[in-house]
């Protein structure tokens, strides 16, 4: 993509060391890929609402990786993160935010901005502004669309809900400061289809463009003998939070005397102790707790299958696509967005039952190169979907509609620059 280099500033609640969730990963990811084709990449997060909810403050690496990021801080952690989850906009950091994004970047990228500012924060800063959203935050105050912790939501019924999901029920959203905020955003980026159809079955209009998360692209390792069946005892794997919304005790129980496979869980959360409970008398489950991405790696290369038997709606779990580049194939409940990962690679498998389930799990036990197959077109699917220069020409693309559709000519002539200029290092304007 020949262009001139732009500024970008990248807008988050959470950032690696601060981070809580896949989307502050995926906002490195981006920033480091923009880095790398030569574009100024500024990344402002706020710390306040990592160090409120989990109660400490990383250590900060160095990092020689050309993104400047600033880190908002305040002494009031508690009181920072509470009026800005009431009051929809930005509070503590608000005057430092307008001195950080006015004038000075071509684009302004926001993504989980619930705690960095809510919809205010969209009407702060000059440039072209894109939001992208990691969940269902638009549209529900709990993120994901699980009514009463403990179901799908297919009606809104919002304050009992978010009582139950032992949240204070935010002032904001009685009125429309989402629609009043999506005037300041030029575009909307999802990263799913089906999270594209459920944020517009729950009420939100704007146009949004599907710009899947990715991964650098790399040739799948060989995958070792024991997937061949030389004898080595199979696992399957699981990666993520330990949450009820899972599915996870409804995995557990098909792991007996009966199935010659373990199930290895990688992750932690508020259910893990039920869990434990269940799994106390079968040795075949092993909970291995957080792992390194360099661990994970090994573990996707070597595991059957990944299984994901979520029971609630996601907009696209990173896990995936991480199993995918190691040619490891998915096993998933039938749930938005699984089945859409299907179509688009045949990875996989998706069961609608428990019988399903079980026999699933079966088969990939005893035919290894079922599950080879499978692998294989996890790989195809990524190399063609999930791979880094695939997901940047589609973002670009948006920002150049945008350019387009707003008649501005230097944005357009930066991201069309001839390749002889690029190389020349001609200056910015």
């Amino acid at each position: 993509m020949p262009m001139e280099p732009l500024r970008f500033a990248m807008v988050t609640t959470f950032y690696p060391p601060f981070n809580m969730a896949g989307d502050g990963i995926a906002v490195q990811r981006l920033a480091r890929a923009l880095v790398a084709r030569g574009h100024e990449v500024d990344v402002i997060h706020d710390t306040d609402a990592y160090r409120f909810l989990s109660g400490n403050a990383p250590e900060v690496p160095f990092e020689n990786d050309g993104i400047r990021v600033h880190r908002l801080r305040s002494p009031k952690k508690v009181w920072s993160s509470l009026t800005v989850q009431q009051m929809g906009r930005p509070t503590t950091h608000k005057e430092r935010l307008h001195e950080l994004l006015t004038d000075r970047y071509d684009v302004i990228h926001y993504h989980n901005v619930s705690l960095v500012g809510g919809p205010g924060v969209w009407s702060i800063g000059t440039g072209v502004k894109l939001h992208t959203a990691y969940d269902f935050w638009l549209v529900c105050p709990s993120h994901i669309l699980w009514r009463d912790n403990k179901e799908v939501c297919d009606d809104k019924r919002c304050l009992r809900c978010v009582i139950r999901h032992r949240r204070p029920p935010q002032l904001w959203r009685v009125g429309n400061a989402i629609r009043r905020g999506a005037r300041h955003i030029d575009a909307f980026m999802v990263l799913s289809q089906s999270a594209r159809e459920n944020h517009k079955k729950f009420g939100f209009d704007e146009h949004m463009s599907v710009v899947p998360p990715f991964l650098p692209f790399e040739a799948p390792k060989l995958r070792p003998v024991a997937q061949a069946g030389n004898g080595v005892r199979p696992f399957f794997l699981y990666v993520g939070r330990l949450d009820a919304i899972r599915g996870l005790q409804n995995l557990i129980p098909h792991f007996d005397d009966k199935l010659e496979a373990d199930l290895l869980l990688a992750g932690t959360g508020d259910f893990e102790n039920e869990l434990r409970a269940m799994a106390a008398n079968k040795p075949s489950i092993k909970f291995l707790g957080h792992k390194s991405m360099a661990d994970l790696r090994l573990l996707y290369r070597n595991a059957r299958a990944l299984v994901m038997p979520s029971l609630g709606l996601e907009a696209f779990p990173l896990v995936v696509m991480e199993a995918f580049r190691e040619g490891t194939p998915l096993i998933a409940n039938n749930i938005a967005p699984y089945p859409e990962f299907m179509h688009e690679s045949g990875g996989g498998v998706i069961y609608r039952t428990d019988q399903d389930l079980a026999g699933t799990l079966r088969r990939f036990t005893l035919d290894a190169a079922y599950a080879e197959d499978l692998g294989r077109k996890a790989f195809s699917g990524y190399a063609r979907q999930w791979r880094e220069d695939v997901a940047m020409e589609r973002y670009f693309d948006v920002i150049r509609e945008v350019a387009q559709r707003r008649g501005l000519s230097q944005l357009m002539e930066k991201l069309d620059a001839p390749a002889d200029r690029v190389a020349a290092g001609e200056e910015l304007s």
